[in-house]
């Protein structure tokens, strides 16, 4: 009676493999845990006390205040990240709009110096000038 009984944790390789991952468990949980309390500060439909209830549960318990959470607001989750990163493309299309324009962009005095040299060449009559710079001048 003195067999010895190996279990599969007492293989090394084996070992490695469930250190592994416990260790990608272990992140994968604290990357849901900070995403859940990323969207409660981000959800303006909250009042401060419900964001602060779900804080609370979240951290006193943060097994069972995530998978609460998760279970009772995960489909609006994804929504509001949704709107989110839409806001944050648009604001980023803005800025690069503007970046753009602000030095890309030609001044009145050179779009006027254009226009002139294309009456000058008689390819537009002094009707069609008087338009066009009105158009650039407002």
């Amino acid at each position: 009676m003195n067999a010895h009984v190996y279990l599969a944790y007492d293989y090394p390789l084996l070992g490695a493999f469930w250190t592994v991952l416990w260790i990608v468990l272990w992140v994968a949980w604290f990357c849901l845990l900070f995403r859940v309390i990323a969207d409660i500060f981000r959800d303006d439909t909250l009042s401060g006390w419900a964001k602060a209830g779900w804080l609370i549960l979240t951290i006193l318990l943060p097994f069972l205040g995530v998978f609460v959470y998760v279970l009772a607001r995960g489909r609006s989750m994804g929504a509001r990240e949704r709107r989110h990163l839409q806001a944050q493309q648009e604001a980023f299309d803005a800025y690069v709009r503007e970046a753009a324009g602000s030095t890309g962009r030609r001044s009145e005095a050179d779009e006027l110096m254009k226009l002139s040299e294309i009456r000058a060449r008689g390819d537009i009559s002094d009707e069609e000038f008087r338009r066009a710079k009105e158009k650039i001048l407002h």
